[in-house]
């Protein structure tokens, strides 16, 4: 049992994930809000796989994009999975175009407890953080009864994501 369930995990993380349209549609919702804006486009950012070896996320076309509108840079928006309990959850993070956190929500929860790490209070706690500090769960990031694994879940993608930020900047890649 426990053989298959790896296999199946690393068969997803080996091939990505892709977004469904659902999924789709509260990203586009989300980006809109965030930017006050009704049409952007999004560009996949062009990356080496020697450079996406050393990065902590996966960057992917289908999970990391520019947004733009008019030739102009808005921000980039990051689509990712954390491990629950039981279960994945789908999350997404939106940067400015200083690389500041300007939204992170929760667009699936799939499991029954935990699900508090949606509140939007929650969540706020992310905002404005940039990736000149580890993000510390319980210091930085204020613990939730009956949601620590999903609450440290989400707080450990969201520093690797800041550190793969800065290692794309240093890069200037981004």
């Amino acid at each position: 049992m426990k053989k298959s369930i790896l296999i199946v995990v690393l068969a997803l993380v080996v091939s990505g994930f892709t977004v469904s349209k659902r999924v789709q549609v509260l990203i586009d919702k989300e980006i809109k809000n965030v930017f006050k804006i009704e049409n952007y486009i999004k560009q996949p950012i062009n990356i080496s796989s020697e450079i996406i070896a050393e990065l902590p996320l996966k960057i992917t076309d289908t999970n990391f994009n520019k947004i733009s509108s008019e030739d102009s840079l808005l921000g980039y928006y990051y689509f990712g999975q954390a491990y629950g309990k039981a279960d994945y959850f789908d999350f997404i993070v939106i940067f400015d175009k200083d690389l500041i956190v300007s939204k992170v929500k929760i667009l699936v929860y799939r499991e029954d407890h935990g699900g508090e790490i949606g509140s939007r209070r929650w969540l706020k706690q992310f905002i404005g953080k940039t990736s000149e500090k580890q993000l510390k769960y319980q210091k930085d990031i204020a613990a939730i009864s009956g949601a620590t694994i999903s609450a440290k879940a989400m707080t450990r993608e969201v520093n690797k994501l800041l550190k793969t930020i800065e290692i794309l900047n240093n890069k200037e890649l981004l």
